[in-house]
């Protein structure tokens, strides 16, 4: 299968994934493909590598591609930052299921990859599934090509159209250090769906406008993280980002 991503810019679907951990940076709320550990070593990776990446004031998705085989060794997607409605949510098909597959550029050379705009949130954020525009749900997919473990590039008309993250609380982490490999706790499951009910809902513009109820509700989320008795390194994952809205909104 030959896959277009940017206009003329197409790459062919292999049969080898990626075998790397993803990263749910939820201060950043971005995920991250890649074995790079630090800021230095992310800038080497790019150097090395080729295809879509960030450019000054420019934040495209990225996907990079090896120099000598064009083979896919790395990618880091925007999540929106605007869940959809629940009706829009239940449109998402859940077919075809995820073949696993790589990539291979059919030329070594930059591209953009748009980031996506729509966040459709399955029932206990099992999934996360980010389209190009909720129009990719009144047709149905072509293809799931699973690039790394739980991730998947969504395929429309041969083009990619979104891309999905299958039990992201797994994969919580902050900046570049590794998720914690064992399983999250139920705990961990509830916070999470708390979290982005806040940051991706209405709730976020109340706390925003300072409103008492939402800045309650924001308090009694930052308690519940910093109380929380295991799973320690997703909780402070979660606490990085909501702590920062407790900082600059919760103290007035």
């Amino acid at each position: 299968m030959r896959l277009t991503l940017d206009n003329d810019w197409t790459a062919t679907v292999t049969g080898e994934p990626l075998h790397i951990t993803p990263r749910f940076d939820f201060r950043d709320f971005c995920v991250r493909i890649a074995t790079y550990a630090d800021v230095k070593e992310r800038e080497r990776f790019q150097l090395d590598t080729f295809g879509s990446q960030e450019w000054l004031w420019d934040t495209p998705d990225e996907l990079r591609f090896d120099q000598a085989g064009r083979d896919l060794v790395g990618a880091e997607f925007q999540i929106p930052g605007e869940a959809a409605d629940a009706e829009d949510t239940a449109r998402v098909p859940s077919t075809p299921p995820v073949h696993p597959g790589g990539l291979r550029a059919d030329e070594a050379r930059d591209f953009r990859l748009e980031v996506t705009t729509e966040l459709c949130r399955a029932p206990g954020d099992s999934v996360l599934t980010c389209l190009r525009d909720l129009d990719v749900l009144d047709e149905p997919l072509d293809a799931r090509i699973g690039i790394a473990p739980d991730v998947a590039l969504l395929v429309q008309h041969g083009t990619v159209v979104g891309w999905s993250l299958t039990d992201p609380v797994r994969y919580l982490t902050t900046g570049f250090s590794a998720p914690d490999p064992n399983p999250p706790s139920p705990a961990t499951r509830l916070l999470l769906t708390e979290c982005l009910d806040l940051i991706t809902g209405p709730l976020l513009d109340e706390v925003r406008d300072r409103d008492p109820a939402a800045l309650a509700s924001l308090r009694v989320l930052d308690e519940a993280l910093r109380a929380q008795p295991e799973d320690r390194h997703r909780a402070d994952a979660l606490l990085a980002l909501i702590a920062t809205y407790v900082e600059d909104y919760g103290n007035w």
